[in-house]
């Protein structure tokens, strides 16, 4: 296979999103539109990546180079069709010796495999193919002009005959050019159709007219939609889950609600994990063999262990990390916290910025207080300690192995190992005064009520 080159078109105004974001930035799977395109043509083989950008579209440029900082970026300032946008990228292509793909940016659902179908169609022979489509409604498409496998042209719906809006393969999203071939028609384009612009789509009837022999590979409708509104992001969302269920389900991963369970792009989930109904995965989570995720969990950047449990009702929050055996119980926090292999951090508490040794046991209600309105502060506790329900533990401070911290303790120093540590007030009780302070309340109340 020839080198390939790919020149993603961001350009679009996305005006029907009705928002202050960009609509390439909008989220799928917790990636950016343009993200899963731009990971796609990596996937695909493509060994260089310019992107097209509109004018002010920095918080764009800024998002695709976090992604892949090798991407180059280019910018069209006037709004001409795709055909310019591609002209814009001229410095990327002018000496490139391969193939050049051109991929518009607002297609989340796009994978390495649709990339190599088409260029698969260079390799056999052709000059130049593009991605199409069954559509189960064409309008508003390009309609794909074929004699047999060979690509005639491209018709877009404004310009199509009576005849050609009857075709129901359509185009996609990716071209696929020689690069020699490209360059020379590029600048052929003209704006002589209904929208007066240039459009890239013109491309494929040039190289035809010129007796260049131009295929086409095929998609399924759903894997190649575009995103141009609210709507269309939701169903993209929507399509985009249930490849990552099945995918989840096929690899080994027990769902027992499939259709409440969601993930991001990278949401790594190995074999045998048992997933219960209501949990939502964020960017960064893996999750390790055997682990069982009870419902209605949320989880973002943290890794799971080997026979850990989650939940239900638990919150795991970046660089949470449960070692092997770990249990994390109902209405719990961890945030930026290391809990050991077969520790218990049963219910109602929060840590944070801590360490939790191997065999620990938290009692309900423990907190760690690392936060002093400025600062966080971190606490380590140590392996086989216990700590009591309802304390307050104030980082920085450690707790050493074995140590016991008395219930409703409030600790503010380092506690040694194997000793008991007990921070709060003795008890004091005072025989009849709850009486008294029945009568004196109800009197209270009365006197109110009048």
């Amino acid at each position: 296979m020839a080198k390939v080159l790919t020149v993603i078109l961001a350009a679009g105004e996305g005006t029907r999103m009705k928002s202050s974001l960009p609509k390439v930035l909008h989220p799928v799977g917790g990636m950016p539109i343009a993200g899963h395109v731009l990971r796609a043509a990596r996937a695909g083989g493509s060994e260089r990546i310019a992107m097209v950008t509109g004018p002010g579209h920095q918080r764009v440029r800024d998002a695709m180079a976090a992604i892949d900082p090798d991407v180059k970026f280019f910018e069209q300032t006037e709004r001409r069709g795709t055909g310019h946008a591609a002209q814009m990228a001229r410095e990327a292509f002018e000496s490139w010796d391969g193939y050049v793909a051109v991929v518009y940016a607002d297609h989340p659902l796009l994978e390495g495999r649709h990339f190599s179908s088409v260029i698969a169609r260079l390799d056999a022979g052709f000059d130049a193919a593009v991605l199409g489509f069954e559509a189960a409604d064409p309008t508003g498409y390009g309609r794909l002009v074929v004699e047999g496998e060979r690509l005639l042209a491209i018709r877009e719906h404004k310009d199509a005959s009576d005849a050609e809006r009857a075709i129901r393969l359509c185009n996609a999203c990716i071209l696929v050019m020689r690069a020699g071939l490209f360059r020379s028609l590029v600048d052929r384009i003209e704006d002589s159709n209904a929208q007066s612009e240039y459009y890239l789509t013109d491309l494929v009837g040039l190289a035809h007219g010129d007796g260049h022999k131009v295929g086409y590979a095929l998609a399924d409708e759903n894997e190649v939609m575009g995103v141009n509104d609210r709507v269309q992001l939701s169903r993209a969302e929507h399509l985009f889950q249930q490849r990552m269920r099945e995918a989840a389900m096929r690899g080994g991963v027990t769902l027992h609600d499939p259709s409440t369970t969601y993930f991001s792009y990278d949401t790594k989930i190995a074999p045998d994990v048992t997933i219960e109904p209501g949990v939502v995965f964020g960017v960064g989570v893996t999750v390790q063999t055997g682990a069982v995720i009870h419902a209605y969990c949320h989880i973002e950047g943290a890794s799971v262990g080997e026979g850990a449990s989650v939940g239900p009702f638990a919150r795991l929050r970046p660089e949470a990390v449960l070692d092997a055996g770990a249990k994390v119980g109902n209405f719990v926090e961890i945030k930026k916290a290391h809990v050991g292999a077969d520790a218990k951090v049963s219910h109602l508490s929060y840590i944070g910025d801590a360490d939790i040794g191997d065999n620990v046991n938290v009692g309900a209600g423990t907190i760690t207080c690392n936060y002093d309105g400025f600062n966080k502060a971190r606490t380590v506790v140590g392996k086989g300690a216990f700590i009591g329900s309802n304390s307050s533990l104030v980082a920085p401070v450690e707790i050493g192995e074995g140590a016991y911290i008395a219930s409703g303790s409030v600790i503010t120093d380092a506690v040694e190992a194997d000793a008991l540590g007990i921070g709060r007030a003795r008890q004091t009780n005072k025989p009849g005064y709850g009486a008294s302070l029945r009568s004196r309340f109800s009197a209270i109340k009365a006197a109110k009520s009048k």
